[in-house]
């Protein structure tokens, strides 16, 4: 267990000007790409990656999260003003935020979204604090093969929730998982696969990886689409009443149990790996339509929509570390992000990581907190400067952003053979996406190859290669069954689904 001084100093290493400073630029950050159509806060966490190495590791960190955070703020605003979400996760916002917005009160619906969103983040916040330390011990107690097997579940987890179809997602994993073994073999240092490039030998770089896969195939598509010239057209409906532009105390309150029935559920779904937070935010959704009483107000203009909406999605950002720091599984594209800024600064997530890392480890829950406030503050100050960025034209966005990119992954990379992998696996991006295989899919078994190949081998080696006696390892046995009946679940309800 975590030592009370050791949960103190972390969380008084926030409270300093420099690391105040990052976590409060990633917010502004997180907001200003979330409220651009199309960018989002991934895009620009795997464009920042590269430029956080200089950084120590918790203002890094903490940067990173920030632009997270801010960034589920951000995206409300363009579904507000323009039915257009930010972020996938805003999609369910749109359905009650756009009808209001058209009936003169789109700061209304943005400040409600603002609220809700800051609720049940920090109810995520406060949930992973507490649970994710007495987690850590017990995953201690998972050998090779509980591990293992444990992969093997979430694999199978991810390649059934991601994607429109079970088959391409294990395609897309077992792709991921083979591109992972480029380089030096983990187990015996035995090289292979470099195709005549020793820059290969420690395998391909996360950076460049991401990068290209996220950030550079997203903005290749995106550029491919523009014809002409580019505008949006936002028309702000101003109604004149001051109650219109504003969210009472009487209003938030009556959202309360709206607020906190999104915020577990999505606090539960963020720590499943691979759900996300677009489902999070349409369960909550639908969850709260069936609870009213007045059901037939939604979708046109209701409060507690957004409140619904926006309580889920930015619930999942706290739980999706979850099972990140306690096992070292990411549990979506930004929590692999974050993963690899942590492998860039020589920190390896897992069980482990409490008690090696325990300091760092609760100055980033610290500075999580520090995040919720002033994306309640950055909020309530920018919503009408970010109702004029949705109106920036997107071929200046996405041209920066491409340098931006070129320049990161060479900084991080050392040189020009990082730039030529990304563009390499833009291209792979951009296929997989054209033809419905799931770049997320690829990202996290990517990340989570190496440890998968290391614990199939020491599996084996506790096993004497004899399978049969995985009977000896009740979890794992437990797990990998667990594996074969979300595979049988998910293929039978695709072929359902067809019918």
């Amino acid at each position: 267990m975590v030592e009370f001084s050791t949960i103190l100093a972390g969380f008084g290493d926030v409270f300093t000007l420099w690391n105040l400073a990052f976590v409060l630029f990633g917010v502004v950050v997180g907001q200003f790409v979330g409220a651009v159509p199309g960018i989002g806060p991934v895009m620009a966490m795997a464009i920042a990656i590269p430029f956080t190495f200089g950084l120590d590791t918790l203002p890094a960190i903490a940067f990173l999260v920030g632009v997270s955070k801010g960034g589920l703020v951000g995206g409300a605003v363009p579904a507000v003003l323009m039915n257009t979400p930010g972020t996938p996760d805003a999609a369910a916002t749109a359905m009650d935020g756009y009808p209001l917005a058209r009936q003169g009160k789109p700061l209304k619906a943005t400040k409600m979204a603002l609220f809700s969103s800051v609720t049940g983040d920090t109810f995520s916040d406060i949930v992973l604090i507490t649970v994710s330390a007495p987690l850590a011990i017990l995953a201690l107690r998972m050998g090779p093969v509980e591990v293992f097997g444990l992969m093997i579940f979430a694999f199978a987890i991810l390649s059934g929730l991601i994607g429109n179809s079970l088959m391409k997602g294990v395609i897309a994993a077992a792709f991921g998982l083979l591109c992972s073994m480029v380089g030096a073999d983990p187990e015996n240092n035995t090289p292979r696969l470099l195709f005549g490039y020793w820059q290969n030998y420690d395998g391909l770089p996360l950076a460049s990886v991401a990068i290209g896969m996220l950030a550079i195939s997203e903005i290749l598509r995106r550029l491919s689409q523009i014809t002409g010239k580019m505008q949006s057209a936002v028309e702000v409906i101003d109604t004149g009443n001051p109650d219109d532009r504003r969210v009472t105390w009487a209003e938030y309150w009556s959202c309360r149990y709206t607020m906190a029935r999104g915020a577990v559920i999505g606090t539960i779904l963020g720590a499943l790996p691979g759900i996300g937070s677009t489902a999070a935010a349409f369960m909550s959704y639908a969850s709260a339509k069936g609870a009213s009483k007045e059901p037939e107000t939604f979708g046109k203009g209701n409060l507690h929509g957004i409140a619904a909406a926006e309580s889920a999605n930015s619930a999942v950002v706290g739980a999706n570390l979850i099972p990140l720091l306690t096992l070292g599984i990411p549990g979506s594209v930004g929590a692999a992000l974050i993963i690899s800024a942590l492998m860039i600064h020589g920190v390896q997530p897992g069980p482990l990581l409490f008690e090696n890392q325990g300091r760092l480890i609760y100055g980033l829950f610290g500075a999580m907190i520090m995040a919720n406030l002033m994306n309640l503050w950055i909020g309530q100050l920018g919503l009408r400067f970010w109702i004029k960025v949705v109106s920036a034209p997107e071929s200046i966005i996405f041209s920066s952003a491409l340098l931006l990119c070129i320049v990161g992954v060479s900084m991080a990379t050392g040189g020009i053979f990082g730039v030529a992998i990304m563009l390499i696996f833009a291209g792979l991006g951009y296929l997989m996406t054209s033809f419905g295989y799931s770049v997320v899919i690829f990202i996290i078994a990517f990340f989570l190859g190496p440890r998968f190949e290391m614990s199939l081998s020491q599996s084996l080696a506790l096993m004497n290669g004899d399978w049969t006696r995985i009977t000896n390892y009740p979890v794992a046995l437990v797990l990998m069954a667990l594996a074969g009946c979300s595979v049988f679940w998910f293929s039978t309800s695709a072929r359902r689904s067809q019918t």
